[in-house]
């Protein structure tokens, strides 16, 4: 079948962009190894600077200009000894106490983790523990000698009072007497001159009693800051020490924890067992799994039952691994000039796997439907470029606008995110509109069967298989899932909006938080070492707040210590606190570090509320004490993160869905289009979200999903999955719609167009979606916890938004409203440009012969 090369008019945008990409990929299909060429390039380019120049990837979810980022900042200036991050190691002794052997083995690790250049300290749990009980014992001890003092003093009073009095009435006697004066000193001056000595001693007492009060009060002060917290566990078994390092949790490198963990091992050969907490022991290194390659094989699976090759399957998936190796490996060389959280990579691989597999599909799937018509391959490949190739490169820009605006919230690591994995689908759109062509010219035939071949060919020798097919079409398009939908467009419409209501319900509960060691797998170290701790010490240790005080000026020490328990005081009477100890105090006086206990863990609710209510109390401690506080520590940087994150969602959404009515206005070129469109989209998102809380904070399903701790939701996934969600169901509404749009433009009445477009289209996008599901749903089973419900999300989100909203509720909705699913006022039609997204001008038909206009006026 000949095909004329296209003409459009030059004055359509989208015409102009379709016969572009006509052109390139022409020139990819003529150049194939130049294109290639190129592309190997490009990877060895980015495998060499993502090896030479790669850095650190973290969990750094700090925000600049928060009060958590002032404080630490404070910190490191002002008292540099307390500012790197903290961890803790939970030691548990395996027989019913710690040996003594079990102690020693213990205290010579931490000596041994001291040693090493990135620790600043660390604090024995043995030592400390028997301090804080020498101190309650000290004070009781302290309180029976001032006791004791206090009597001698009273004595000695006593009987130098008496003293005193006798010495008094001898002198008025010798007096009466008429004694001269001189006399009278001569006689009674030794006993006045140990009356004063006494007096002298027992002021002299007074005062190293007042002292020793003074002293007494604040160890006392000391110990009751101290109540509820312990170092080593009343029944003996388990001790927890904390190691503070001189960079934040955030910056240490695998390498610094590794070395970490097997220094602590050492302690099992005295039968003592080694938990590091989940900010040592968390490994972030590793970007893939097996779970992600399973996901892999099933899209793989899938692309093989719809194109019937293993080469034609294979070819997007090579393409989307090229894309992925070259947006990854583009982030990862950026990691050690930008600071990058482990999700940002891990986003970037999901996106750029899904969309790049599907962008390909795209392509070669219109590209073997015209080699199977009969067309001429290097023809085919350049209009399939053109064609399908046009609605790739906006449903990308979809995907890249969505995710670029994860920068308006203003939050650095979340714009890290959205630019690395907007970057990412940026390539994959490169590489589908370049490498495909190239590749698909080496290919050739190779893409289709021999049996699909030899009845192609067969099919097109035959005239009156084009009746048939067109017979076959209409019956199609009447029948299966389309037809069953515009047959029965309001049940359709109301079972899906139900279905959808229904799955949003649980929304309305969404809790967010960061997540700690209580949501990780049961058997990982992380979470055993929370656990230990929870049973042990209490949850509260497992995620303390750090309260940083500015003191005024000019105080003594006592009397800066005294201000310390003043503000320790008002800490500890804060609802859900455990205890509020003073740490550390700088040598000016000025600056002091407190450490308080929440009874529960660091995501939990109350624990949230206390960090609240301790900032609320700011006026009341600065009104009391002349204190100023502020809050920092990673508890307290996890809510404020949360915070601006649920702060940021309403008006980012406004921006998606402002992004979305406008995109598809000028795309459709209609007026219900768009509004359809994003209801649809505002339907599956609030259902994803419903999902998200029953599976991943309620704990339904849990056991299958993997979820064994449920707890609040990943605080930066419901952002992330506007985004994503947002780009990912604009692609299939252009799939699906303007297949709709080009056979009523064609002449076929609104709802017949609606039908035959959703037939056209109803595989492809199927496959598609099957894909993107399968490939987001192995990350639903990662090995990076922080990434599960991510997956989840997205895997569901694309779930319900390609088969319940894009083809049952927009068909249903598109065939009720008929014409006027197209309408457009005057005025707007004038101004909007025409973007022709499928290409359809670039399909003029081939001139028709004399024999074929015979045949058609008999029919």
């Amino acid at each position: 079948m000949a095909v004329n090369a296209p003409n459009p008019p030059s004055s359509k945008i989208g015409a102009d962009m379709a016969l572009l990409l006509y052109r390139l990929g022409k020139f990819s299909y003529r150049h194939r190894w130049l294109v290639i060429s190129a592309w190997l390039a490009v990877l060895v380019g980015v495998a060499g600077s993502a090896a030479a120049f790669h850095g650190t990837l973290s969990n750094n979810f700090q925000i600049p200009g928060t009060e958590t980022q002032q404080m630490a900042d404070k910190l490191k200036k002002e008292l540099p000894s307390s500012s790197g991050g903290s961890a803790s190691i939970v030691f548990e002794a395996n027989d019913a106490r710690f040996s003594q052997a079990g102690k020693d083995a213990v205290s010579a690790v931490l000596a041994k983790l001291k040693t090493l250049p990135d620790v600043q300290g660390t604090v024995d749990p043995f030592t400390t523990q028997a301090q804080l009980d020498k101190a309650a014992a000290d004070v009781a001890a302290g309180q029976q000698q001032a006791a004791d003092a206090k009597a001698q003093l009273d004595q000695s009073a006593s009987e130098l009072a008496a003293g005193k009095a006798r010495l008094a009435a001898a002198e008025q006697q010798m007096a009466a007497a008429g004694l001269p004066a001189a006399a009278i000193e001569a006689q009674l001056g030794q006993q006045k001159a140990a009356a004063a000595a006494g007096q002298a001693k027992l002021d002299a007492g007074t005062r190293e009693l007042a002292a020793g009060n003074e002293k007494l009060e604040l160890g006392k002060r000391q110990l009751d800051a101290s109540q509820g917290l312990r170092f080593v566990s009343e029944d003996g078994k388990a001790a927890i020490a904390q190691v503070q390092f001189k960079t934040s949790i955030n910056g240490l490198t695998p390498d610094i924890r590794r070395e970490v963990q097997d220094l602590v091992k050492e302690v099992s050969a005295a039968n003592v067992t080694a938990l590091p907490s989940k900010e040592i022991s968390e490994d972030i290194s590793e970007l893939f799994g097996t779970a992600e390659i399973i996901g892999i094989a099933v899209a793989a699976l899938v692309l093989i039952l719809m194109l019937g090759t293993f080469i034609a399957a294979g070819l997007p998936l090579l393409m989307a691994i090229v894309g992925v190796a070259a947006g990854v490996g583009g982030t990862i060389a950026l990691s050690s000039a930008v600071d990058m959280s482990s999700i940002s990579p891990m986003l970037a691989l999901m996106l750029g796997l899904a969309v790049g597999i599907d962008y390909s599909l795209f392509i070669v799937n219109r590209h073997r439907g015209q080699l199977l018509a009969g067309m001429d391959a290097e023809e085919s490949v350049a209009l399939a470029t053109g064609t399908s190739g046009n609605a790739v490169l906006f449903a990308g820009l979809t995907v890249i606008i969505a995710l670029a605006a994860l920068v308006v919230p203003g939050l650095p690591f979340l714009a890290v995110m959205g630019l690395s994995a907007a970057a990412t689908v940026a390539v994959a759109v490169a590489v589908a509109l370049t490498l495909t062509p190239a590749v698909l010219s080496l290919v050739g035939r190779k893409l289709i069967s021999r049996r699909a071949w030899a009845r192609a060919q067969e099919h097109n020798a035959d005239p009156s298989h084009g009746y048939q097919d067109s017979a076959k079409e209409e019956y199609r398009s009447t029948h299966g899932w389309g037809g069953l939908v515009t047959n029965h467009p309001w049940l359709a419409l109301l079972a899906g909006v139900v279905l959808l209501g229904v799955m949003a319900l649980p929304a309305g509960q969404l809790r967010l938080a960061l997540p700690d060691a209580s949501s990780q797998p049961v058997a990982s170290q992380a979470f055993q070492a929370y656990d230990v701790t929870r049973r042990s010490f209490g949850e509260g240790m497992t995620g303390p707040i750090i309260v940083v005080g500015d003191l005024p000026e000019g105080l003594s020490e006592a009397e800066a210590k005294a201000r310390q328990f003043d503000v320790a005081d008002i800490l500890r009477g804060t609802e859900n606190v455990t205890a509020a100890v003073p740490l550390a105090l700088s040598q000016d006086r000025r600056t002091a570090v407190f450490q308080v206990i929440p009874k529960e863990g660091p995501a939990s609710a109350s624990t949230v509320r206390v960090v609240s209510e301790l900032r609320a109390e700011k006026p009341r401690i600065q009104d009391s004490t002349g204190v100023s506080i502020g809050l920092t520590g990673q508890t307290a940087g996890n809510v404020d993160v949360s915070t601006k994150l649920g702060d940021a969602l309403p008006p980012y959404l406004a921006i998606v869905v402002g992004l979305s009515l406008l995109l598809l206005l000028l795309v459709f070129r209609s007026m219900w289009v768009p509004l359809l469109a994003t209801g649809g989209f505002l339907l599956s998102l609030a259902a994803s979200f419903g999902a998200v809380v029953a599976v991943y904070q309620w704990g339904w399903l849990g056991p299958v999903f993997g979820v064994e701790n449920p707890g609040a939701v990943l605080s930066f996934l419901p952002i992330i999955l506007i985004g994503v969600l947002f780009g990912l169901a604009m692609d299939y509404q252009v799939f699906i719609t303007s297949g709709m749009r080009e056979s009523y433009m064609h002449g076929e009445t609104a709802r017949h167009a609606v039908r035959t477009g959703f037939s056209h289209a109803a595989a492809v996008v199927t496959a598609a979606a099957i894909i993107m599901v399968s490939v987001f749903s192995g990350f639903i089973f990662s090995h990076l916890n922080m990434v599960r419900p991510l997956g989840f999300a997205m895997a569901f989100g694309v779930l319900i938004d390609a088969f319940v909203v894009r083809m049952t509720i927009v068909p249903a909705v598109m065939y009720l409203l008929g014409g006027k699913a197209w309408w457009l006022p005057g005025w707007l039609e004038r101004i909007l440009p025409d973007v022709d997204v499928e290409g359809a001008r670039l399909r003029q038909p081939a001139p028709v012969s004399s024999e074929q206009r015979g045949v058609t006026s008999r029919l």
